[in-house]
């Protein structure tokens, strides 16, 4: 499944990703609220600190008075009124262009002058330090993935509780002492060097990992050998999104890589990424040395993504120009000693219209999880000796309802499914040479957020998670069918008694009348009390919000009372293709109807106010944020609109934006840049004529590093903002842009900067909602 890996990792929709599973072959990711999210372990996410909810409280006075926007001098970009554009007809002034150039003087200064507001607003007062001394404590407890097994060794992820990156273990048997194999941490003093994109030769003997530095998604490989732990002298740089596939004689890997360009490539730039080619490394050999497989120069957006097969016969490469849909191709391999040059490629898939992921193949006869001609996916057998469409068959059907979220084969003939059932996981087993049911593994409601197995072990692991249990890790032999599946480590969390917490799952209806999911996370009690509400949301890029531990929210529920909420709308993956093509393209207002719907249904049940409900989203749910604070104000008490999307029309222009087309659409298409219009954050932004009409407390978080979604549209957007309100006599609450440096889109951020971002958060909620903070 490394295709459906390499495929999430596009996504703008990752405002942070949680990796949910990576075992070499069988991997994929998934997102998680960034601040509401554990910290993220590589091959999985694991949970973050608890609160402490026995722990006896005390008030704090609320703040004096709310600070109002009129208390701030703002800074004043400077307007180029002569940039315009005119697209279908339509003069599109677009003032803060300048801001789109991270290195001018300019930009800097105002990014300066932003930080010289924020940063002493949200950390100069007692409450910033009580609360990241909280979150601090409660964060700090070991954390772990899953065993991962390669030969004869087994590797696990593991943090012990306050490390900035998570640390790569080895053990020659479950039962010995753990050894550290790869410490990220030791390679920069600060942390923002992260691990990703790791993956083993197949005999287990070698080890590819990649290396980000600051947040940026560019990576530089290296190789180490495991017997001894050291490092091969070449480097392979320019990769962006990049897994190696091993050669089955374990001598080499395929990867995909960007020419070079003139200027920077640190992730600070805002070039488009562009003509992406696939090479063979030979391990040992300079990059310079590297073979030449494919490339498209006539089509500069296509995206390669390589997969060597289970046999080692054959190479698959999947093309991807957005973040949905990709084509197929396949070419026969022999020893790796003679590539020297392009392969010749057969076609099986050529058009771009449904997603294709390799679970294992006998002989010529492949299997792949796909929404081919089923929403809710199937699976597929192709015969690579005969690969036209109407002699597929298959293996698996799709069910009626719930979602194959994805699938992989172990044990030589068994497939394990996870399926999604109303946002939860469920976890069965068929076999290979049928499709015939086998069994189903027991789970609580929650979520498989990791899981280890290959094709060659009869052994699996699993870690299931949810909203009031930090982890558990399950342990089950194939080799022994019949048997339980066994508890192999357990998250114990000192003085936190989840049986004090309740999860309700709710449904409303949204302005359509469709019927949306939403989980409500909040302290037993005797009475349902209007209480602070923290509503998270995504919607988009098929992308699912499922149950999660979060230190972050129990804290927030500890500390202000309050309520979580998690509404699944359209957009997401939750109910397949069906609820994502509800929510994207020309349907993407129909995620900012389930989003503010979600805020009313909470007011009219009972379990908060208008006032009291802060908003928060990252990336594409950035953009969420972004649409609904300029829509319906009212709605909102505050607001957190991390690392989005904000400027609709130039979105396709920067970094790996282009992809983005296939859930929010074309410009070029009248139709498309018309609903683009509508709903861009930077082009509906308004002067509230009225007290109602002002726009909530709204914090706009960005990072230096962020080559996925650049901080210009960040940068614009508040700008944009503080004109709009500088003559507004209704605008009191705050609107504020906070810019970290070192730091970009979520991926392998320190745990030091999660903690300190997760405290701006929180202290922004405390003093602008006028919230009781309870220690």
């Amino acid at each position: 499944m490394i295709s459906l890996l390499r495929r999430r990792q596009f996504l703008s929709a990752s405002g942070s990703l949680r990796i949910v599973l990576q075992q070499q072959r069988d991997s994929f990711l998934s997102p998680l609220p960034q601040q509401l999210q554990s910290s993220k372990q590589r091959p999985l996410k694991t949970s973050a600190a608890a609160p402490s909810p026995t722990s006896k409280f005390s008030r704090i006075a609320m703040p004096e008075a709310q600070e109002c926007a009129a208390s701030f001098r703002y800074p004043e970009a400077r307007r180029d009124d002569s940039i315009k554009e005119e697209i279908h007809g339509v003069t599109i002034p677009d003032p803060y262009r300048w801001l789109e150039d991270p290195d001018a003087e300019e930009t800097q200064a105002y990014v300066e002058k932003q930080n010289e507001i924020s940063k002493p607003f949200l950390d100069s007062c007692e409450q910033w330090k009580i609360l990241n001394e909280k979150l601090t404590k409660r964060w700090n407890y070991p954390k772990y993935s899953c065993p991962f097994k390669h030969g004869s060794r087994y590797f696990f992820f593991m943090n012990t509780g306050l490390q900035n990156q998570d640390v790569l273990y080895v053990q020659n048997s479950l039962e010995d002492e753990p050894k550290v194999f790869l410490d990220p941490n030791a390679l920069s003093k600060d942390g923002t060097i992260a691990l990703v994109g790791s993956r083993f030769s197949d005999d287990g003997s070698l080890f590819a990992y990649g290396l980000s530095q600051s947040g940026s998604d560019w990576t530089k490989l290296k190789v180490r050998n495991v017997s001894t732990g050291e490092d091969f002298p070449e480097t392979l740089e320019h990769t962006k999104f990049v897994t190696a596939s091993w050669a089955k004689d374990n001598k080499g890997f395929f990867y995909a890589r960007y020419p070079v360009v003139d200027g920077k490539a640190d992730g600070s730039e805002t070039a488009a990424n562009e003509n992406q080619k696939l090479y063979f490394h030979r391990v040992g050999d300079s990059q310079d040395k590297d073979v030449l497989i494919a490339e498209f120069p006539e089509e500069p957006s296509w995206r390669l993504m390589p997969e060597v097969s289970d046999c080692g016969k054959y190479l698959m490469l999947f093309i991807m120009k957005g973040c949905k849909d990709m084509l197929l191709y396949f070419s026969k391999l022999e020893s790796s000693d003679n590539i020297t040059g392009k392969l010749d490629f057969v076609k099986v898939v050529t058009e771009f219209d449904s997603d294709y992921d390799y679970i294992t193949n006998e002989g010529s006869i492949f299997s792949f999880r796909t929404n081919k001609g089923a929403p809710n996916y199937r699976v597929v057998n192709i015969d690579f000796d005969s690969p036209a469409m109407d002699n597929w068959k298959t293996l698996i059907e799709e069910h009626p309802k719930n979602v194959l979220d994805w699938s992989t084969c172990v044990n030589k003939d068994r497939v394990v499914l996870g399926y999604i059932n109303d946002v939860k996981s469920v976890l069965q087993v068929h076999s290979l040479h049928d499709g015939s049911f086998v069994s189903k593994f027991p789970l609580e409601i929650g979520t498989v957020v990791g899981f280890s197995g290959k094709k060659k072990y009869s052994e699996i692991f699993y870690h299931f998670v949810s909203f009031l249990t930090p982890g558990i890790i399950y342990h089950y032999d194939f080799a022994k069918e019949g048997t339980e599946p066994k508890i192999f480590r357990q998250v114990k969390i000192e003085d936190f008694d989840n049986s004090l917490y309740k999860v309700d799952q709710v449904f409303y209806e949204s302005k359509d009348g469709e019927r949306i999911p939403m989980f409500v996370v909040q302290r037993k009690s005797d009475k349902q009390e209007k209480k602070p509400c923290l509503l998270y949301g995504y919607g988009g890029f098929n992308i699912c919000i499922q149950p999660s531990f979060s230190i972050t929210g129990l804290v927030f529920i500890d500390s202000f009372d309050g309520i979580l909420a998690y509404p699944n709308i359209r957009g997401g993956g939750e109910y397949g293709e069906r609820w994502h093509n509800a929510g994207r393209l020309l349907k993407k207002q129909n995620v900012f109807d389930d989003f503010q719907h979600a805020a009313q249904f909470l007011v009219e049940s009972g379990y908060t106010t208008h006032d009291q409900i802060v908003i928060q989203g990252g990336s594409n749910g950035g953009l969420l944020v972004g649409a609904c604070i300029n829509q319906r104000p009212d709605l909102f008490g505050a607001a957190i609109a991390q690392v989005g999307v904000m400027d609709m029309l130039r979105f396709h222009k920067f970094t790996i934006g282009r992809a983005w087309v296939s859930d929010y659409g074309d410009i070029d298409e009248k139709e498309h840049f018309e609903n683009l219009y509508k709903y861009s954050p930077l082009h509906n932004v308004h002067t509230p004529k009225s007290e109602k009409e002002q726009y909530p407390a709204t914090l706009v978080l960005t990072a230096d590093h962020d080559d996925r979604v650049s901080p210009l549209h960040s940068l614009k957007f508040v700008a944009a903002l503080h004109h709009a309100i500088k003559d507004s006599e209704h605008q009191k609450n705050p609107l504020l842009l906070r810019v970290y440096s070192k730091a970009g889109h979520g991926m392998g951020k320190p745990t030091a900067k999660k903690i300190e971002e997760a405290t701006d958060i929180l202290t922004f909620m405390y003093k602008t909602l006028k919230l009781k903070l309870h220690v």
